[in-house]
């Protein structure tokens, strides 16, 4: 069983607004480094029939000031608010080992360590406290939130598909079980 190689986009910023007359809009980065979302080349809109290329202006803390090519103008560029910017996940660099982009986790076959199918890998989330993906299991229950961390997620094969998981006992928050009130 081998990944399914359809075409992926992966979301790097959204344009947030404008700023000045001159059509330069405001974008909300999604990178590590705010700035190097104009380095990664002509972004597209969600449907990928819209191109957009950047010119970093400046950094700012509400985002990124950035030109687009073609928008010369304020009116223009108020068209473009809310435009979220996506890359083809092939364009992205190889992630370093044991780490993973999100995208690539989304959609593995859920195992057990002893090769029992659990499901599938729904999405990853963050609420703050590190990394949780989300698995459909597959009698049909409720999806169910596992950290994404060794003990929970000892293997991750992405280019067979697969990801090994140890589910966390029922109740199990990480408090023994003396310290509890």
């Amino acid at each position: 069983m081998s990944i399914d190689k359809r075409q992926r986009r992966i979301l790097l910023g959204e344009i947030t607004g404008v700023h000045g007359i001159r059509g330069d809009v405001l974008v909300r980065s999604f990178t590590a480094a705010p700035e190097t979302i104009a380095a990664y080349g002509p972004l597209t809109d969600a449907t990928g029939a819209k191109q957009f290329a950047l010119g970093l202006i400046r950094v700012t803390n509400k985002g990124i000031v950035a030109r687009i090519d073609g928008v010369r103008d304020r009116t223009t560029a108020e068209t473009l608010r809310g435009t979220k910017l996506y890359i083809d996940r092939e364009r992205l660099p190889e992630a370093a080992a044991s780490e993973y982009y999100h995208a690539d986790l989304i959609g593995l076959h859920a195992m057990a360590p002893d090769g029992t199918e659990l499901g599938e890998i729904v999405a990853v989330q963050n609420f703050g406290a590190g990394d949780l993906v989300e698995l459909k299991p597959a009698d049909g229950s409720p999806t169910e939130f596992i950290p994404f961390e060794n003990q929970w997620v000892p293997h991750v094969d992405i280019a067979a598909g697969t990801i090994v998981i140890n589910r966390p006992p029922e109740g199990d928050d990480d408090v023994p079980d003396d310290d509890r009130d």
